[in-house]
This record gives C-alpha cells, sequence and structure tokens, in this order.
C-alpha cells in the first residue's frame, strides 16, 4: 500500500544542533554533535519504511533557516520522485514571506507552508501570519502547523489547539494541517477537526502504540478522511512506526486513507 509521509526533515547540521533540540535528545537517547547526515541516509530511512513520499520541510526562525528552501530543493531536485517540499518563511518581512511562499509554490511546485510556532514564540493567531495564510488560500496549499505540548525546550503555549480555532473561523477556505496530534490536548483538537472542514490532524512525532485512545477512535469513525500520517523523521523512523501499525486494526478503508489518500486530497499529490 501506499505511504505518504507529510511530516519530514532531511537534517541540516545547523538543525540537529541547534540547542533547543536537546531535551528531544535526552529522550531518544541520541547524542548528535557536529553530525552530518547524508542525503543517502534519509532516502533509505524512507524506503526501509515504505514512503513513496515524503513532504520535506524547511524551518525558519528567528535565528534564521535551520533548513532553508534551498535545501529542501535541492534534495527534491535529487530524489523528485521521493520527496516534495513545504516551504518556510521569515515572519518578521511579511511582505517578503509572500514573496518567497509564492516563489517555492509557484517556480518550484511546493506543496504547503510549514510554520514552527514555538521557534518564534507566536501563536498562529499573531497578525504577522495572516498575509501568509491568506496566500495559501489564494494559492490553494495548506498551512502546516505544531499543535500540543513542545517536546523542545520552548513554550507550548503556542501550540494550544484553541489557536487553531480562531484561524479556521478567519480562513474557511485555508487547509490547516495540524502536526503532533495535540496531546495532551488532543479531545480539543479532534473537537476542532470535527467542527471544522478544512482542519486536519496528522500524527507525526508519535509512534502507533502512543496514539491516544481518542484519535484512534475518531480514525475509525466520522474522521476517516481527517488524519494523516507523519513521522517527523529523523526524530522517529518510518520502520518503527510502521511496524506498530497494525496493533492500530484498522480497516482497509481507514488504513488507505490515513497512510496516503487524505495526503493525495489536501496536498494535491
Amino acid at each position: 500500500m501506499m505511504v505518504i509521509d507529510v511530516w519530514a526533515q532531511h537534517p541540516t547540521s545547523r538543525f540537529i544542533n541547534h540547542p533547543c533540540f536537546d531535551s528531544l535528545k535526552r529522550w531518544i537517547g541520541q547524542s548528535t554533535q557536529d553530525l552530518e547526515v547524508p542525503l543517502s541516509a534519509t532516502v533509505t530511512a524512507m524506503e526501509s519504511g515504505g514512503v513513496n513520499k515524503a513532504l520535506l520541510a524547511a524551518w525558519y526562525g528567528p535565528q534564521g533557516d535551520l533548513i532553508s528552501n534551498e535545501d529542501v530543493k535541492d534534495c527534491i531536485d535529487q530524489h523528485p520522485d521521493l520527496f516534495a517540499g513545504l516551504a518556510s518563511v521569515d515572519l518578521r518581512d511579511p511582505v517578503e514571506a509572500v514573496k518567497t511562499l509564492r516563489k517555492y509554490v509557484t517556480q518550484h511546485d511546493f506543496k504547503g507552508l510549514r510554520i514552527v510556532q514555538w521557534l518564534w514564540e507566536l501563536p498562529c493567531t499573531d497578525p504577522l501570519y495572516y498575509p501568509l495564510l491568506a496566500e495559501c488560500v489564494l494559492l490553494d496549499v495548506p498551512v502546516c502547523l505544531q499543535v500540543g505540548l513542545t517536546g523542545p525546550l520552548c513554550t507550548s503555549n503556542t501550540g494550544l489547539p484553541s489557536h487553531i480555532e480562531r484561524i479556521a473561523l478567519d480562513f474557511p477556505q485555508l487547509k490547516i494541517v495540524c502536526g503532533h496530534i495535540g496531546s495532551p490536548w488532543q479531545a480539543e483538537m479532534i473537537a476542532y477537526a470535527r467542527k471544522f472542514p478544512n482542519v486536519y490532524i496528522d500524527t507525526s512525532a508519535y509512534l502507533p502504540k502512543r496514539y491516544p485512545t481518542e484519535l484512534v477512535e475518531y480514525m475509525k469513525k466520522d474522521g476517516k478522511k481527517k488524519v494523516m500520517y507523519g513521522s517527523n523523521f529523523p526524530m522517529l523512523l518510518p520502520v518503527k512506526i510502521m511496524a506498530q501499525l497494525e496493533e492500530l486494526d484498522l480497516d482497509e478503508e481507514t488504513r488507505r486513507c490515513f497512510l496516503y489518500e487524505n495526503a493525495q486530497r489536501v496536498f494535491k499529490l
């Protein structure tokens, strides 16, 4: 069965060695000081996990790019069948940010916008986001955000699901993909996904054995078309996620929707 990973990164050394990830390294027992990850390692990880297409995210924060749009484009140029891109921008310059998003979507076929709110310590309701959200509507691409507890040593307030309600009301045509499930506020996140036809959830950063019961029940019932597979590679390896997938006891239709059909529809893949 086809698999599309909607949240992955090919990590640069800038990304891996950023101090904000020290807490995550302790959790997973990794020491990555000055590590350089070859693109071949990311390709192998995706192929070993049965991934047919991975959306690689650029990361931009106040300190500059941790993974630049050009870094992502270079990966796509080398493996166009395996990778597609999610752009990232400098929120502090809204006009230039809109131009950058438009460039990478229209000229390089990037599939959406990735903003990691905790990097900026600004929720998605901040006025700096709104020109970009409007541009996503005009370009007909999703905005991909983080919801739930922040693993890195940054505030979790930016990931409260209640912020999603505000932008879903203000931009009813905007496709909003909420990564990391929303835990520990998953019940609230699921409620907003039920309430708004344009709000989706992805399961990045969680192994299936850690998916909340409420989420699995939602996937099997009225949320069949609203939940997408994500790994958050390199934090989690796709092969480890796939090894636990059978434990969810998904029927054939739900499995197809989760692993690729929802992503195909939302990201126009």
